[in-house]
C-alpha cells in the first residue's frame, strides 16, 4: 500500500538520523503496520455508526415531537420528553462507538453514574423543583392563561416552565413559583369550569322591608347582561348582624366578566337602594366620657 510505503521511508529516514539499525526501524514498522491493520477496521465501523447514529438521534427526535404535536401533547412537555429522548440516544451512541473502537466502558459508566450521583447530590432542590414540574405537566391541575390561587398568591399563570411557573398578579407584578411547592401545595384553578360565582355581602338596615329588598337585589341581578340565568342567581338572608340584616348576593358569569360583574352589582345597588330609600347601615362607634 501507498502509506504503508511512504511510512516506511519515512521511518528509514528517521532511523539515519536518530542512528538506529536497519532491524529497530523494522521492528517499528512491524508493529505500526500491526496497529493500523487491527484497528483500521474497527475506525471505519465506528465512523459508520456514528454517522448514522447522528441522523438516526435527529430522526427519532423529530419523530418523536410530530406524533406528540399531533396528539395536542402539551408544548412544555414535549419539547422536554424530546430533549430528554435526544440527549439518552446521544450518551448511548457515544458508549457505543468508543467501544467499537476497543476502550473499555466499563469505568467510563462507572464515572458517569458516580457524577451524576454527585451532581444530584448538590441539586436535591433543583430536582425537586424539576420533580414538580414535570407532574404539573402530567397531570394540568392548570394551563397558562388560568387563573389560580397557590401559596398564598392569587394571579393568572403566565408560564409554566420545568423549575418554576410564572404568575401575573392582578397588579401586574409578575410572580416566580417554584413548582416543588406548588405540586406539593393547594392549588385554587378559578378558570378550569369556564365560570364563576361573584360573592357578595349586602347589608340593610333592620328596618328595612326584606322582602323589598331582595326583590330588588334580584331585579338588579336580572339588569345585568353577564348575569348567567344557569346556574340561577341566588339571594337570601346570611346573617343578623349587630346593626344589620346581610343578604347573600351569589350571581355566576364567565371568568372574562367576573370583575365587570362585581362592580355592575355594587355600582347598581347603591344608586338602586339610593332611590328606593333602603339604607344600608355602618358600623356605629359608642364613646362612654366619664366625668
Amino acid at each position: 500500500m501507498l502509506f504503508l510505503q511512504i511510512l516506511k521511508e519515512s521511518l528509514n529516514i528517521f532511523a539515519k538520523k536518530i542512528s538506529m539499525t536497519a532491524v529497530e526501524v523494522q521492528s517499528y514498522f512491524e508493529t505500526i503496520k500491526k496497529l493500523v491493520l487491527e484497528y483500521s477496521p474497527k475506525f471505519v465501523v465506528a465512523i459508520i455508526i456514528l454517522l448514522v447514529g447522528l441522523w438516526a438521534t435527529s430522526f427519532i427526535t423529530k419523530t418523536a415531537k410530530k406524533i406528540m404535536k399531533k396528539r395536542n401533547v402539551e408544548l412544555t412537555l414535549s419539547t422536554f420528553i424530546g430533549n430528554v429522548i435526544f440527549w439518552t440516544l446521544r450518551i448511548l451512541l457515544f458508549v457505543t462507538v468508543i467501544s467499537k473502537l476497543g476502550i473499555e466502558t466499563s469505568a467510563f459508566v462507572t464515572i458517569l453514574g458516580a457524577a451524576g450521583l454527585a451532581i444530584g447530590l448538590s441539586l436535591q432542590g433543583s430536582l425537586s423543583n424539576f420533580a414538580g414540574g414535570i407532574l404539573i405537566i402530567l397531570f394540568k391541575p392548570f394551563r397558562i392563561g388560568d387563573f389560580i390561587e397557590a401559596q398564598g398568591v392569587l394571579g393568572t399563570v403566565k408560564d409554566i416552565k420545568i423549575f418554576s411557573t410564572v404568575i401575573t398578579s392582578p397588579d401586574n407584578k409578575q410572580i416566580v413559583i417554584p413548582n416543588a411547592a406548588l405540586s406539593n401545595g393547594v392549588i385554587t384553578n378559578y378558570t378550569v369550569n369556564g365560570i364563576r360565582r361573584v360573592d357578595l355581602v349586602i347589608s340593610v338596615d333592620y328596618a328595612t322591608d326584606l322582602q323589598l329588598a331582595k326583590t330588588t337585589l334580584e331585579n338588579i341581578l336580572k339588569s345585568i347582561p353577564e348575569v348567567l340565568s344557569e346556574p340561577e342567581a341566588a339571594v337570601f338572608i346570611n346573617n343578623l348582624a349587630t346593626s344589620s340584616i346581610d343578604f347573600a348576593v351569589r350571581p355566576f358569569t364567565k371568568n372574562e366578566h367576573f370583575w365587570k360583574v362585581k362592580s355592575d352589582v355594587l355600582e347598581k345597588t347603591k344608586r338602586t337602594f339610593d332611590e328606593l330609600g333602603i339604607e344600608i347601615p355602618y358600623p356605629h362607634q359608642v364613646e362612654i366620657h366619664k366625668e
